[in-house]
């Protein structure tokens, strides 16, 4: 008895007849050499996926004087208040991400405008976590 199977091997389809060639009960597990056609069937042409449309990033959204999170991850402590002033190299917030704690430093020294998260609050990367005036 012939069964037919199509089967793909790196990305190109391949149909192959198998025949049973069983004798006497038992079974050949592996076929003669040589004896096993495979004729190469063209692919079907795999549908991509389409290209994102372009957005605007948060990093592209914040001012000069604004702070934003390097990586995404859960607010664990804001060390800052508004109003009061940093000085360059500051650290401003730490942020939590699989159980690693990042801080976030001041690029520069000002008084704090606004603050924008608070802990516990999730961020992305690029998103404004506070100003700098």
């Amino acid at each position: 008895m012939e069964k037919k199977f199509r089967i793909t091997v790196e990305g190109k389809q391949y149909i192959v007849a198998v025949e049973d060639i069983t004798t006497g009960g038992t079974q050949g597990i592996y076929p003669e050499p040589g004896s096993m056609n495979i004729a190469p069937q063209p692919a079907a042409p795999v549908p991509t996926a389409p290209a994102p449309a372009a957005s605007a990033s948060p990093a592209a959204a914040a001012g000069p004087g604004d702070e934003v999170a390097p990586l995404g991850g859960v607010v664990q402590t804001v060390h800052v208040n508004v109003g009061q002033v940093v000085n360059e190299g500051d650290k401003l917030i730490s942020l939590e991400a699989m159980k690693m704690v990042t801080h976030v430093v001041a690029r520069r020294g000002g008084k704090v405008t606004s603050i924008a998260v608070k802990p516990g609050d999730p961020v992305d990367a690029g998103q404004v976590l506070l100003s700098i005036g």
